[in-house]
């Protein structure tokens, strides 16, 4: 098992670039065997994530090729075969085969979806929204088998703006008779990545990154490019590492538009920076302020934020609080961040308290998850001493070359086996 060693404490300067989302290259891979014969992504992060994917997709005998940063698929001879459980339970991106597969073959037979333990996560709304789309879900033991004879389109209202459900079901109403609307859909960027990727096959939809969503069914696709927007997540971490440790450090691929939340949280926190088109300047940030965090869907401060900010947190003055509106088992970090010589307390099933400023000293942590294995990341660069992050792979699931970027700018950062 690999594990991450970090020399903290040291000053971080010149440039990172930030990657491809990929929250949207999981999704957008799936969406792929969608598309005529032919279609290439772009700028598509190198996670383990996208591995498991491509995996998937050779199963089902599609053609892929890879060269930097871009992925050539080819689905022509695209065979609908059951993904067993040692490649769905890697990640839980793989759901959105079921959306894909049942739009272009009225079937689909997949395990359910792994990924980070950060709480419950059914999928009961995705499964609903299949079903009032005219398809036929059995699950026996860990097992779905979607079945349609015919997909009809219809008016379809989410309990909850699921991004997964909101992609999932725009892929399943690919392959639709008439229009399917999704009332109360997710309105993130990754959302309209998708859409973008859609429309370029030559499928209709319109309203994404609004609360309301039409897709217009059809079978005649076209071949169709993409490239997947920067990582907002990716910014936002390395935006964090910049506030504790930068020296005018420049992190390049920012959308402003989308991690406006987090930006406004900094300024509350106090720290300052300068956005020049798609590159940030920060450095080092003293005095910083205790604040309120509260997770909400986007456009709202990110959950998968929320345990990079916590570290961020123990180094201000005062106590700040932490809301978690959307995983119940998203503090396990803080267990560690303790160990370190943070001071939080969990309240409440879904509120710290932290405690600070704190200085923290190195020692041997375990990441039980991507965006918690981030946050104490973040403590192993801003602590003395030396940092072990044992169980590391989960945070190489989310974070494309992490160490070389690191390196490159001046952390004194390893992997080993």
């Amino acid at each position: 098992m690999s594990k991450i060693t970090i020399e903290g404490q040291n000053l971080l300067s010149g440039e990172v670039k930030i990657s491809g989302a990929k929250n949207s290259a999981v999704a957008l891979l799936p969406a792929a065997v969608l598309a005529n014969k032919k279609s290439v992504i772009y700028n598509v992060p190198e996670i383990k994530d996208i591995g498991y994917l491509i995996e998937i997709m050779e199963l089902l005998n599609c053609k892929i090729e890879q060269k930097d940063d871009a992925l050539y698929i080819d689905s022509s001879k695209m065979k609908n075969v059951p993904i067993p459980e040692e490649l769905s339970v890697q990640m839980r991106a793989s759901y959105y085969f079921m959306g894909a597969l049942l739009a272009k073959y009225g079937k689909v037979e997949i395990s359910f979806p792994g990924g980070c333990n950060i709480g419950a996560r059914p999928i009961d709304i995705h499964i609903k929204g299949f079903e009032e789309l005219g398809a036929k879900v059995e699950i026996v033991k860990n097992r779905y088998t979607i079945t349609a004879e015919k997909l009809v389109g219809k008016t379809i209202y989410f309990d909850f703006p699921s991004v997964g459900a909101t992609i999932n079901i725009m892929l399943a109403a690919t392959g639709a008779e008439g229009t399917t609307i999704i009332e109360n859909a997710a309105m993130e960027p990754e959302i309209v990545n998708v859409a973008s990727f859609l429309i370029n096959m030559g499928i209709e939809v319109r309203g994404a990154g609004t609360k309301r969503i039409e897709i217009v069914g059809t079978r005649k696709t076209t071949d169709a490019v993409i490239e997947v927007f920067p990582d907002r997540i990716e910014s936002g971490t390395y935006i964090i590492i910049g506030a504790l440790l930068g020296d005018n450090l420049k992190i390049k691929g920012i959308i402003k538009e989308h991690i406006e939340a987090l930006l406004i949280k900094l300024k509350e926190i106090g720290i300052d920076f300068v956005i020049d088109g798609d590159t940030m300047t920060i450095s080092r940030c003293e005095n910083l302020r205790a604040v309120k965090v509260k997770t909400l869907v986007f456009p709202g401060f990110p959950t998968d934020l929320q345990q990079p900010i916590t570290t961020l947190l123990t180094q201000a003055k005062g106590k700040s609080i932490v809301e978690e509106t959307l995983y119940e088992n998203r503090f396990r970090n803080t267990y560690d961040l303790n160990r370190m010589g943070a001071i939080t307390n969990i309240l409440t099933l879904n509120k710290l308290e932290i405690k600070g400023p704190r200085k923290l000293k190195g020692t041997n942590v375990i990441a039980t998850d991507l965006r918690g294995g981030a946050s104490l990341l973040i403590a192993g660069l801003i602590a003395e001493g030396t940092t072990v992050i044992e169980n590391c792979d989960v945070i190489l699931r989310g974070y494309s070359h992490l160490t070389t970027k690191l390196q490159n700018i001046g952390a004194k950062i390893e992997i080993t086996e």
